[in-house]
């Protein structure tokens, strides 16, 4: 087993489904690899290693955070030459490849999940368990924070997007004592108010917010437009041969890639303007995991935050 990297401030990391992402992937020395979400920079720092000496990382990542904190724990494999950041979303993958002049790859990671750095600290306002100002941008230095969202939208605006993005079957009533007690600045005010809202917890095994925040949080960052976006980009990055790994966290974004994987792997697809119905054609992937990869019970132990964590992979034809 590979040892869970250290951060240089001394926080540890967990990156998720480790072992199985680079296997995954099929790293090897001298690969070229793409990290569309650094985050702690666990999965990169991984890639690193199992590609030395001389393989080398392409990482993204649209917090400013991410990109200091990964500067500052990779600065050896940067000085080197092995590493190149970008502060970007990934959905400009493509672009930032041509960029670098690094197309095209071996591999490519996309690691959906928020990082522990993002939920433990208040200011970002991912968590209801720490109070702080209710933001959730992904680039803070971007875009309308979930504050905003809240208070300048409508209750039906609002309700849609937390039924749609939270399966939230009270997105109604949570909506309406939203704009009811507008303005919405900080987490703890909106968890409140949702818990009053659906009527407090009454045994249930996750806090009455979590889908909320889950909603908004999917909402504020568009992450599943930008994942529609990037898988198609990733798919023509790949060489012949080349991996694609993608780690999900809710149904949601598991479902995009599921049915994404499973129409590019077809060998037939649906032609309206066909007489026939539809037309043969080359499959683009081969999908490696019929069902998704997920944490061990030892691993799910050890992170909890891996229990809810799917891994897909395909290989480009």
């Amino acid at each position: 087993m590979l040892p869970t990297p250290a951060d240089p401030q001394g926080a540890s990391h967990t990156p998720v489904l480790l072992a199985e992402c680079l296997e995954g992937l099929a790293v090897y020395p001298g690969g070229r690899y793409i990290d569309g979400t650094l985050g702690g920079g666990g999965h990169t720092e991984a890639i690193l290693q199992r590609s030395a000496p001389d393989g080398k990382v392409l990482g993204l990542d649209a917090d400013p955070a991410a990109i200091r904190r990964v500067e500052e724990r990779l600065r050896a494999e940067i000085a080197q030459g092995r590493l190149l950041l970008a502060h970007t979303a990934f959905e400009r993958m493509a672009a930032v490849a041509e960029q670098h002049a690094f197309a095209p790859v071996d591999g490519i990671l996309l690691d959906l999940g928020l990082s522990s750095f993002q939920l433990e600290t208040p200011e970002r306002g991912f968590a209801f368990t720490h109070d702080g100002p209710l933001d959730m941008r992904f680039d803070p230095t971007r875009g309308e924070s979930a504050a905003d969202l809240l208070n300048r939208r409508d209750a039906d605006e609002i309700a849609d997007l937390i039924y749609r993005y939270g399966e939230e079957r009270m997105s109604r009533r949570i909506a309406r004592a939203i704009v009811e007690n507008r303005p919405i600045v900080t987490t703890g005010q909106l968890a409140a108010l949702v818990e009053r809202a659906v009527g407090g917890r009454k045994g249930q095994r996750i806090h009455p917010a979590t889908r909320t925040f889950q909603a908004l949080r999917i909402a504020v960052n568009d992450e599943l437009g930008q994942l529609e976006r990037v898988l198609a980009q990733a798919l023509d990055l790949l060489l012949p041969g080349g991996r694609l790994a993608v780690i999900s966290f809710h149904s949601l974004e598991d479902r995009i890639v599921k049915v994404w994987m499973r129409e590019e792997g077809k060998d037939y697809v649906p032609d309206p303007t066909s007489i026939y119905g539809g037309q043969e054609r080359e499959p683009r992937l081969t999908v490696l995991t019929k069902r998704p990869l997920v944490a061990s019970d030892e691993e799910s132990a050890r992170n909890p935050r891996s229990r809810s964590a799917k891994l897909r992979i395909a290989e480009k034809k």
